[in-house]
């Protein structure tokens, strides 16, 4: 059971927002993984991607953002224009990771999955909280902020396995800024996967499926291919 004490407020939007849950609890699960939607989309939405995974061992658990956006503006905007909400989103996982810790659950069986917005405010909240995640994997996103933003994280992620799926021309996510992120997680300690795949929509593919089910299943698939399936 995870434990969900906060109370919104304007300056907290997200804060008492439902929980969706499959698989086994995570105090009997083989890892548990934090699921974070995208912009217009709802906890449902992400789950599907639980589903692709066929992971029976693992737990899931996906946070509902209010009005289902975890900030209003693009994650390329100045980041004090998507305040309160980004602030909020990082309560989230923040409260949701430390709750799951409280039950026994130790960072190294936990990981954090999002997609499009949501893989923003994934890799934001990882790359300013790190530790050694069982993983970490942003799907069309990137790190928070407008161009030229200084990145100035402090500690490591000790080998944490990063991966890292996007479109070469998706309209929401510059090419640059994927790779400014493979950069700064190596440089937090991480073992990244970078993968680019050429004309893609903003969507999931088969191939970034399998690619986290290898990860989470602690091994390495190479029957990857870059056929493509919406997640």
């Amino acid at each position: 059971m995870v434990r969900w004490r906060a109370v919104s407020s304007p300056a907290d939007p997200h804060a008492d927002q439902p929980l969706l849950t499959e698989g086994p609890a995570p105090a009997n699960a083989r890892l548990t993984v934090i699921l974070v939607h995208g912009r217009n989309a709802a906890a449902a939405n992400i789950m599907e991607v639980a589903r692709a995974l066929r992971l029976s061992d693992v737990a899931f658990i996906a946070p509902n953002a209010a009005g289902n956006t975890w900030y209003p503006n693009s994650f390329l905007a100045p980041v004090a224009s998507n305040e309160p909400g980004m602030s909020s989103g990082f309560g989230v996982l923040s409260r949701l990771v430390e709750s799951l810790i409280d039950q026994g659950v130790p960072s190294h069986r936990i990981a954090l999955l999002g997609f499009s917005q949501g893989a923003c405010l994934t890799l934001e909240f990882a790359a300013r909280h790190p530790r050694r995640y069982a993983g970490v994997f942003g799907l069309s996103g990137g790190l928070i902020g407008p161009p030229g933003a200084r990145r100035e994280y402090a500690g490591s992620l000790g080998g944490t396995p990063v991966f890292l799926g996007c479109s070469d021309v998706d309209a929401h996510i510059p090419l640059e800024r994927v790779h400014e992120t493979a950069a700064v997680f190596e440089r937090l300690g991480a073992r990244v996967d970078e993968q680019i795949y050429a004309g893609m929509g903003h969507l999931v593919n088969a191939d970034e499926i399998a690619a986290v089910r290898a990860t989470l299943a602690g091994t390495s698939e190479s029957d990857r291919s870059p056929s493509r399936a919406r997640g």
